[in-house]
């Protein structure tokens, strides 16, 4: 894979935006002093450590299927997302107890412009970025884009809070709320790495695609005009990127293998159209209605009801058709 890929170019942006605002970040908050300033620079090492798993992840789960891995390699991405949420747990679990242990000690703050004029970088740049990566992960449905993205989104709201605390302690010298503010962004990072590790388990447990989409498929296949009789068992899954479902599709019996395959092949095909990343597997089946109810009843759709099966029920005498 190639910086061709929009998924690729945007995860590799990423990685070399949260490398520059980390460094800014941890830089100014060692110098200051502020725990505020310095979460948000921890925050940014969470979001280089999670852009570049996805930027990995993505370049695994981007090739095509192989040997050892006929379905493809979408859930490299869900192995992504589950470690991501282990470490930023950890990391959230670190911000709480630093800045607790600061709320009792105390601590001597200095130089908070600086710390304001590098939260002020890290709003609009963060908000630039998360822009940037949940337009590329709405046009490729790229989760792990998607879940980067929301990171991003919620460094903005987390940066512009951490500014407003630092303003109110540069003006009324209230220090104690340093750490008040740091161990809220503490509890923000153990909510991201709940919602990480909820959407990982979901994939790794095959749940089934959201119901607007199963309804969007449903609606594909009923509206085709394709000659089967009916459908059923239409499973669907999900794996990084990939959208994978299979159903059985119950044609005519006296169809030929050929004709039945070109219906069900028809059928996959103007399903991956419409969907992006889908991949489906029909499963064929013989209509079995005993005694075959003949053209005035069967269920097939009227414009199949051509010279190609009227053949089948050509003959008057046999009450059975088939």
């Amino acid at each position: 894979m190639t910086l061709s890929n929009p998924k690729i170019r945007a995860a590799l942006f990423s990685v070399v935006t949260a490398s520059f605002l980390c460094a800014v970040k941890l830089a100014t908050g060692l110098f200051t002093g502020s725990l505020a300033v310095l979460s948000s620079g921890i925050d940014s090492l969470l979001d280089i450590f999670m852009s570049g798993i996805n930027f990995m992840a993505i370049r695994r789960a981007e090739e095509p299927p192989d040997k050892q891995h006929p379905f493809g390699h979408g859930k490299f991405e869900t192995l992504a997302t589950l470690a991501q949420a282990l470490f930023i747990s950890l990391s959230g679990l670190w911000v709480l107890y630093e800045s607790g242990r600061r709320l009792l000690q105390g601590m001597e703050l200095r130089e908070l412009e600086g710390g304001m004029a590098v939260l002020l970088l890290g709003t609009v740049v963060s908000w630039l970025i998360s822009r940037y990566l949940k337009k590329v992960a709405k046009k490729t449905e790229s989760a792990a884009l998607h879940a980067d993205s929301i990171h991003f989104s919620m460094d903005v709201y987390t940066n512009a809070a951490l500014l407003i605390g630092l303003a109110v302690i540069s003006r009324f010298g209230i220090t104690w709320l340093d750490p008040v503010l740091s161990m809220l962004v503490g509890l923000y990072i153990l909510y991201e790495a709940f919602f990480l590790l909820r959407h990982g388990i979901r994939d790794i447990l095959d749940e089934q695609l959201p119901e607007n989409l199963r309804e969007q498929i449903t609606q594909l296949i009923e509206d085709s005009g394709e000659c089967f009789v009916g459908y059923h068992n239409l499973r669907t899954r999900r794996a990084g990127s990939q959208k994978i479902m299979d159903l059985h599709l119950v044609v005519c019996r006296k169809l030929s293998l050929e004709d039945a395959h070109h219906i069900a092949d028809a059928l996959e095909k103007r399903i991956e159209s419409a969907i992006k990343g889908a991949d489906v597997t029909i499963h064929l089946e013989p209509c079995m209605i005993q005694p075959c109810p003949g053209p005035g009843q069967c269920p097939l759709p009227d414009h199949c009801k051509n010279s190609a099966l009227s053949k089948c029920w050509q003959d008057k005498e046999q009450k059975t058709y088939f």
